[in-house]
């Protein structure tokens, strides 16, 4: 989750101190975090990472202190506030189960947090699991018993063909999601870092850049050159990947015509089909910034598999 990322980042800054690992293990109804949802606290006090958006964090920075002063690790569960309004709950209605464990050889061992960075920077998932009966974390497959496993998969990415104006707004808000973004386009005067502020510019042909950055189920492909010298081996690639959303600019017109010279070039028509053409979800978008948002939550949509 792109989340973690801060608590990630924090458990490479906080190395060697004592901390304490919350972990939301189970939700029910309406959960205002989803399940796998970290949080980091040092024994300072200071933390990172949210289990319920704020609901029972202040519960949660109690029992972490407890476990990092030597307490044994605890799951605990939380569900509706019934009582005064300030009572720990859920007001959003669901339930949620918390793991609190020490950050250590004998609950998440330090050395874990080096190997999910490094299986995020490979591009590959990585599933820790926790046995609930003793709260240790390690790396072996799940076994019988109770057992919690937390699948860390790589981070979200949307390359982008064609440095044109809908990409331009696509990239402020792919950044504000948290999703690594790349502007792919072999013509340099469009390709600029004025243009894209912030943002990986590449400027080899598509088809090249997309093989060499292989798109998986974490990955989203969006083309909207409109040329279709750029665009068509742009979708020839990411067709033979395995990206999660491969969506193409263009009016159904145009599609039509985009398909038969797809067809042509040995495309199959199931993976054709597989294109979301016109891109992005139907919400009357006009202009670029309200075509960038469809096409945001579309992508996002694929992210969550709810195309």
């Amino acid at each position: 989750m792109a989340e973690n990322d801060s608590v990630l980042a924090a458990a490479r800054d906080w190395r060697g101190d004592r901390l304490a690992l919350a972990t939301v293990v189970s939700t029910w109804g309406s959960a205002p975090r989803p399940r796998g949802s970290h949080m980091l606290i040092h024994a300072d006090g200071r933390f990172e990472g949210s289990v319920s958006g704020g609901c029972v964090e202040t519960d949660i920075l109690q029992t972490a202190a407890e476990v990092i002063a030597g307490a044994p690790f605890q799951v605990k569960n939380y569900g509706v506030a019934d009582a005064a309004a300030w009572e720990v709950g859920l007001p959003c209605g669901g339930e949620i189960a918390v793991m609190v464990q020490p950050v250590s050889a004998e609950g998440f061992d330090p050395e874990l947090f080096d190997r999910i960075v490094e299986a995020r920077e490979r591009g590959d998932a990585l599933a820790v699991t926790t046995d609930l009966a003793t709260g240790h974390s390690d790396l072996r497959p799940a076994e019988t018993g109770s057992v919690f496993v937390n699948r860390y998969d790589p981070p979200r990415r949307l390359l982008i063909v064609g440095a044109v104006q809908i990409a331009q707004a696509l990239t402020g808000l792919a950044h504000q999601l948290g999703i690594d973004t790349v502007v792919i386009d072999p013509r340099a005067r469009f390709l600029t870092a004025e243009r894209f502020p912030g943002t990986m510019l590449d400027d080899r042909w598509p088809d090249e850049a997309i093989e060499a950055y292989r798109p998986g189920p974490s990955t989203a492909v969006v083309t909207l050159s409109h040329d279709i010298k750029i665009d068509d081996p742009a979708l020839i690639a990411a067709l033979a990947s395995e990206a999660a959303y491969v969506g193409a600019l263009g009016s159904r017109r145009s599609h039509a015509a985009r398909r038969e010279r797809l067809a042509a070039a040995g495309v199959a028509p199931t993976a054709i089909d597989q294109i979301d053409a016109p891109v992005g979800i139907d919400i009357g978008a006009i202009g670029p910034s309200e075509i960038a948002l469809s096409i945001a939550a579309a992508v996002i949509g694929a992210f969550h598999d709810r195309r």
